[in-house]
């Protein structure tokens, strides 16, 4: 994947309305790391002039994207539960319609949605994104791709889902991961929350890089 750069306009707060993060205490024993799933086809090939995190505006459009607004928070954490601040976050879905906003899908596109979004975590460890809930692609559950590279760590490739969806148990990819623990990592309750996103959703996932992904 290429390296990406930060997008000059403003970024949605990683701490917005997300006091549960700071508010969380350390664990004091070793986190079960986040598994590694493939990136799929569709991580761009050239990254969209706009690849902040709120992927349902772009900028100089008015509209805003099809779906059910999401706000997926959590914190990037090395295996000892120590907080990996500045770690790159980066997330891809598809849109509303269906369709990767990639040269190698087709479909009717959606042009109100970003499709990709890249963030910096926080002194804290918190990122934040503000995107649609996830839908159906073809045979596949909903889920949203992500990458995440920590300082001193390598890059973490991996897919969240939702929790509930009647997809998940047949999904090909998701049925990978074996071991229950770690498939649940991966699996987040979307709830409702008026304060934080009045028409739509938020879902927290915590992301774990693990000793494998260590540097050296």
């Amino acid at each position: 994947m290429a390296k990406p750069h930060l997008p000059r306009r403003r970024l949605l707060s990683a701490g917005l309305g997300g006091l549960a993060l700071a508010a969380t205490p350390l664990p004091a024993f070793a986190l079960f790391p986040t598994p590694r799933q493939t990136a799929g086809p569709f991580y761009p090939e050239t990254l969209p002039l706009d690849h902040d995190n709120d992927l349902t505006r772009v900028e100089g459009q008015a509209a805003t994207a099809k779906g059910e607004p999401t706000q997926v928070f959590g914190r990037v954490l090395g295996e000892d539960g120590r907080p990996l601040a500045g770690a790159r976050v980066e997330i891809w879905q598809c849109d509303a319609l269906g369709t990767y906003h990639h040269p190698r899908d087709s479909g009717r596109l959606d042009p109100a949605f970003q499709g990709y979004g890249q963030t910096l975590a926080d002194e804290s460890g918190g990122y934040r994104f503000r995107t649609i809930r996830p839908v159906a692609y073809g045979s596949r559950t909903p889920h949203i791709h992500f990458a995440v590279s920590g300082p001193g760590h390598g890059t973490l490739v991996t897919q969240m889902y939702v929790a509930g969806e009647p997809r998940n148990e047949g999904d090909f990819i998701l049925r990978r991961i074996s071991d229950p623990q770690a498939r649940a990592s991966v699996i987040v309750e979307l709830r409702r929350d008026a304060a934080l996103e009045p028409e739509g959703w938020v879902g927290r996932f915590e992301l774990v890089l693990g000793r494998s992904l260590l540097d050296g």
